[in-house]
């Protein structure tokens, strides 16, 4: 019922602030009333929303701080094979390890461990009328992608992620200046990132 109501105010929102139906409402305010939901209000590193416009291509944007999605098998790292960490594009966290990497044949990085437990943080998602899992960088809480439990053994877990969330420190690099295909170096991405009080 509730995510019918939402649903309603979705469709009803352009017609009451005087956009027309031709209007498209902005996809934040969309995912919050179509359920998407963070309880999660502080993040341990955050940014401001104009140097992430700045740093970020538009998609990285949109699926990291819009919670979009990038096309079915169109991310750089549906196919990516190199051994190394796959990191979080906003705040450079590691979240995954290319020995987690499988190919779910669903078109975006599949992976079925993380780095660390602490690595992401995940809250329901009733969006579009359907409930997933949404999962979210632990340390910054950008959008990822979602996770579902049709992986294989040892977890059974899919962490389908969107490439345009993710940064891959390869294992070469690990030990030395730490860049990632983005062209951004872990570290620098890092140390731009500020704390809450």
């Amino acid at each position: 019922m509730a995510a019918l109501l939402r649903r309603g105010l979705f469709l009803a929102l352009p017609h009451l602030t005087g956009q027309g139906s031709s209007s498209v409402c902005h996809p934040a305010v969309s995912a919050i009333l179509l359920g998407a939901a963070r309880t999660k209000k502080t993040w341990p590193v955050t940014f401001s929303q104009e140097e992430m416009k700045k740093r970020l291509t538009p998609m990285q944007y949109h699926v990291t701080q819009e919670r979009g999605t990038e096309s079915a098998f169109t991310g750089e790292f549906t196919d990516h094979k190199e051994d190394g960490t796959y990191m979080c594009v906003v705040c450079g966290a590691p979240l995954f390890s290319s020995k987690a990497k499988f190919d779910s044949g669903s078109g975006w990085p599949s992976f079925f461990d993380l780095v660390k437990q602490d690595s992401i943080e995940v809250s329901d998602d009733f969006s579009y009328g359907m409930h997933r899992v949404e999962t979210t960088c632990g340390k910054c809480g950008a959008h990822l992608g979602h996770l579902f439990d049709d992986g294989p053994k040892p977890t059974g877990k899919r962490y389908c992620i969107n490439s345009a969330s993710l940064a891959f420190q390869s294992k070469d690099a690990e030990g030395a200046s730490g860049s990632t295909s983005t062209g951004a170096t872990a570290d620098s991405t890092i140390s731009e990132g500020r704390t809450e009080l």
